[in-house]
């Protein structure tokens, strides 16, 4: 009689089921891989602007101070956009003839703004104010990174929930003296574990549960 199945067949059925099974426990792994990586994140990767703005140059090495293009970051929710005219009160005298700057010049011209591509977008149903963090003793640097460095632009934290809580429910360890809100190289310095408490008193911060409620951020 002849045989239904080679002789390695079992062998084969076997490789094939554990194949199929390490599949299946990998899809949990690979997917939360998936979701914490830059390609969903954004997280550094700078994208493509209408013009190739650097914040190494203008806040690095020129020292130009954030609020000068930002100028709402202490008194609203949102830090704001300098208008075209700001950037043309240095370039109608510098580099007033660079074809990178050629889009500036008409976005002036015809009086329309530069469209830029945001980098920092919350969803619609989380609720987030600059200036309560900025005037509280919260550094552009602890959620921005290192702005000053960077020669374009990029997302340095994927701003995920727990990224929030982890400040919400600890403020003492982010807090810093409000004479060091701008500096981009600040880090927790090493007695950061008595002097963040102190602030914290000094800020009037309430942190813990009333921190952690759903509805300071979700309103």
């Amino acid at each position: 009689m002849r045989q239904l199945f080679a002789p390695g067949a079992d062998a084969l059925l076997r490789l094939a089921l554990l194949t199929g099974a390490a599949c299946l426990a990998a899809l949990p792994v690979v997917g939360a891989g998936l979701v914490r990586s830059s390609y969903v994140t954004g997280v550094g990767v700078a994208p493509a602007q209408p013009v190739p703005f650097s914040h190494k140059h203008h806040s690095g090495e020129l020292k130009i101070d954030c609020r000068y293009c930002h100028t709402t970051v202490e008194t609203q929710a949102t830090a704001g956009l300098p208008p075209t005219h700001t950037c043309m009160t240095c370039h109608t005298q510098i580099w007033s003839g660079s074809e990178m700057l050629e889009p500036v010049r008409a976005s002036y011209a015809k009086d329309q703004p530069l469209v830029w591509t945001r980098l920092n977008k919350l969803p619609g149903y989380v609720y987030y104010n600059h200036s309560v963090h900025v005037t509280n003793g919260i550094g552009c640097s602890t959620c921005h990174g290192a702005v000053t460095d960077m020669q374009l632009t990029y997302r340095a934290n994927a701003f995920e929930m727990s990224f929030c809580l982890d400040c919400h429910r600890n403020p003492e360890k982010y807090v810093r003296p409000k004479d060091q809100i701008l500096d981009m190289s600040w880090s927790p310095p090493a007695n950061q574990a008595e002097i963040g408490p102190e602030l914290v008193r000094q800020y009037r911060i309430r942190g813990g549960e009333r921190l952690t409620e759903c509805g300071i951020c979700h309103r």
